[in-house]
């Protein structure tokens, strides 16, 4: 419906209207859109689809070396405090710690060496009583008998428990290390500043929407993961549960997957495993934000391939206007030339049919006309000299030999007219053949008060031509000039010259001009606008027919009350003309 709106808006209405015209169209713009888009979406589609397939991958990628990389240095925190506690213990033994001033020195040995991340340390016996303690709470007689940290460092040898409030209300994880003396249990347990160590995850940030954060296998936070200046973000509650059952329970693999939440929006997560397998660190990402390049890129591709499309669209429709147009051009030729054919048919009837007739007119004719003669020197006798209807008989005498000479000149021109006769070439000077020509016509000139001048340009080439058959275009061209000014008189100039390998001669007179709706009949045989009986309508055309066997061409420029121009392209000896058309080329 679209394609036949715009069909109908860009095409005549006379191409729209016909259905071969409009299927034909319709066939053509459909089959170049078809033709130059196929190939286009293929290709692009094809190169999108392998750029994204990579850009997936560099992102997957480059989310699995942040991630790894962040793993390892929060893996390796833990341990290097674990380490220092664990110095501690095989150092100075349960005896010593229990020393107040030796477990600040040693605190304060740790807080300078980590730049305080180390909160305070405390002694704790077999049954949980805290019997040291040095740091900025009041925790010297604390009981950690119920703690979960305690129940597990019972049994281990070391834990790093998970992040809770405790006793103090601030969110902090103990690492403590089990040890024995005199063969009771004893352990010594440091609190890590939880700020430094949430420091490590907050750091994980990329674009607008990406964040990090640690669960643990419960599925609760031991980090928190936005800071005040940083954009909010959304923690999927089910997502936990999926995380664990990706992660394998050992390994050192980054997963990375692409997940969609309950409000219907794309994230990208990536995991890994931490402090042996409790902690799972997870850094999640809006797809839309992950992908902003990839999706930028699209919107160009899209951006450009919308331009193609319409480019083709609007190159489909000029070149099927401008085909089409042509092939209607084309039928409308073709129509014509048929016409022509048909024409030229009865015209080659009519010629057969007009020799036949001059051949069967010219016999009674030239009869008639012997018989007025001899009727004439009848009259020249002495009976007949006193008739009172005398000079009424040779009046009448004189009409038949006029008018039967009238017809021998009709049936002369049918003649011509109907068959070609070879007659002899020669080489001719068109200017002195005009010169004798316009001698003839002077004497009618004089009386019709017509002014001939004449503008022959010297050393003209000659041309190869019948002279007979020149002199018979020129001497026609004349009297046709002579007879549009008979009325008020005029002038006539002739004039010559050499052009593209043509001698031109151009008779032009000042008569009453030629209207434009005549222009194009002038040449058809027994087209005339002379009054009945003056003309036959065969003139022009016969001129038309010798020039056009002589390889030249006749072109006529006319406007009413101006007066017409009519030139006679002849080529000349010697030359190949680069232009010789065989038709009328007639301008108003």
């Amino acid at each position: 419906m679209a394609l036949d709106i715009i069909i109908n808006r860009l095409f005549p209405e006379r191409l729209t209207r016909d259905k071969y015209y409009r299927s034909l169209i319709r066939n053509m713009v459909l089959t170049i859109i078809i033709v130059s888009m196929v190939p286009m979406i293929l290709v692009s589609s094809t190169l999108y689809l392998q750029f994204r397939h990579s850009y997936q991958e560099k992102v997957d990628d480059h989310l699995r070396e942040l991630v790894q990389k962040h793993k390892q240095n929060i893996d390796n925190y833990l341990q290097e405090r674990l380490t220092d506690i664990r110095l501690m213990t095989a150092r100075y033994g349960y005896e010593r710690l229990k020393e107040e001033d030796l477990l600040q020195q040693n605190l304060d040995l740790l807080k300078e060496e980590y730049e305080k991340a180390f909160v305070d340390l405390g002694v704790v016996d077999g049954h949980g009583h805290q019997k040291a303690y040095v740091g900025p709470f009041k925790l010297a007689d604390a009981y950690y008998g119920d703690a979960d940290w305690f129940k597990d460092a019972s049994q281990k040898d070391y834990v790093i428990s998970d992040v809770f409030l405790g006793l103090r209300g601030l969110p902090h994880f103990i690492v403590a290390v089990r040890s024995e003396a005199a063969g009771r249990p004893w352990i010594l347990r440091a609190t890590i500043d939880f700020v430094a160590f949430n420091a490590l995850v907050q750091n994980i940030r990329i674009g607008e929407t990406g964040f990090a954060y640690i669960l643990n296998r419960q599925g609760k936070l031991q980090t928190t993961p936005f800071t005040q200046t940083s954009p909010p973000g959304v923690i999927d509650t089910s997502a936990p549960q999926e995380l664990w059952k990706r992660m394998p329970s050992e390994g050192n693999d980054v997963q990375v997957f692409l997940r969609r939440d309950k409000t219907g929006q794309d994230y990208i997560y990536a995991e890994a495993s931490l402090k042996n397998g409790d902690w799972l660190l997870v850094y999640q990402q809006r797809a839309s934000d992950a992908f902003v390049d990839l999706n930028r890129s699209f919107a160009i591709t899209t951006l450009i391939m919308a331009l193609g499309a319409a480019a083709v669209i609007i190159m489909a429709l000029v070149l099927s206007r401008r085909m089409v147009m042509r092939i209607a051009m084309a039928d409308e030729e073709k129509h014509l030339m048929d016409e022509k054919v048909v024409e030229t048919g009865k015209l080659a009837s009519i010629g057969e049919l007009a020799s036949g007739v001059a051949h069967e007119i010219n016999n009674p004719v030239a009869i008639m006309v012997e018989e007025a003669g001899w009727m004439g020197d009848l009259l020249e006798e002495e009976e007949f000299q006193d008739s009172k209807y005398i000079d009424e008989l040779r009046r009448s005498l004189a009409q038949i030999k006029t008018q039967g000479k009238r017809c021998k000149e009709i049936t002369r021109k049918l003649l011509s007219f109907a068959r070609k006769t070879s007659l002899s070439v020669q080489d001719i000077q068109v200017n002195e053949m005009i010169e004798e020509i316009v001698g003839i016509s002077a004497q009618r000139a004089k009386y019709g008060m017509v002014e001939i001048t004449t503008r022959l340009q010297e050393g003209l080439p000659f041309v190869r031509v019948s002279l007979s058959e020149l002199q018979q275009v020129i001497l026609n061209l004349i009297n046709n000039a002579l007879d549009a000014m008979e009325k008020k008189g005029g002038k006539l100039t002739l004039s010559t010259c050499s052009k593209d390998g043509f001698v031109v001669v151009e008779v032009a007179d000042t008569g009453a001009g030629i209207p434009a709706a005549n222009l194009r009949r002038i040449f058809d045989p027994f087209f005339t606008t002379k009054a009945v009986g003056k003309g036959t309508g065969l003139g022009l055309s016969i001129c038309y027919g010798i020039i056009e066997n002589m390889g030249g061409r006749i072109e006529v420029q006319s406007t009413v009350d101006v007066g017409t121009a009519i030139s006679v392209y002849i080529p000349s000896v010697g030359s190949e003309p680069e232009n010789a058309p065989n038709e009328k080329n007639q301008d108003a």
